[in-house]
């Protein structure tokens, strides 16, 4: 891990229109390499940050979404911005607790290094995974042990993790 960030991380849509601050540190960073991802990004992957939806706060603007079912079945909704399109992030019906961040989305991202990569059975051939980082073939059906992994990173973020 080389730049450390600082709180609050600010983020916002393409043309400005929406403008977003984070209060509190995400619980991890992953890309997810399913053809869902790839289609929504229109990437390789998505770059995911999961965080605590009492820490997202928008400053300008709102986003508008689009609900619908994950290929698992999940009751989700994809957040952008109605004027350039931008997705800013996803929530699940079931995880109100959460929401999803693109991690593309942020001001500073020069310290974005993802823990794991998800769906590594459907990932473009040419992608390397982050050195050290976890590979699944799907998801980890546990979360626990990779948002520790993910703590102990970033010790001054999350005190007595270690």
């Amino acid at each position: 891990m080389g730049a450390r960030p600082s709180l609050p991380l600010t983020g916002g849509c393409a043309c400005g229109a929406i403008r977003y601050e984070v209060t509190t540190f995400p619980l991890l960073l992953y890309t997810c390499h399913c053809t869902d991802c790839q289609t929504r990004s229109g990437s390789a992957f998505a770059l995911n940050m999961p965080v605590e939806t009492s820490g997202l706060r928008f400053v300008t603007g709102e986003p508008k979404g689009w609900h619908h079912r994950s290929p698992s079945g999940a009751e989700v909704a994809s957040w952008f911005c109605e004027v350039c399109g931008t997705r800013l992030y996803g929530s699940r019906r079931s995880r109100p607790e959460t929401v999803n961040i693109r991690a593309g989305t942020l001001d500073d991202t020069k310290w974005l290094e993802p823990i794991a990569h998800f769906y590594g059975r459907s990932a473009q051939t040419w992608v390397q995974p982050a050195p050290g980082a976890e590979c699944h073939e799907i998801g980890p059906s546990d979360f626990g042990p990779l948002a520790a992994k993910w703590r102990a990173l970033w010790p001054e973020f999350f005190p007595g993790s270690r």
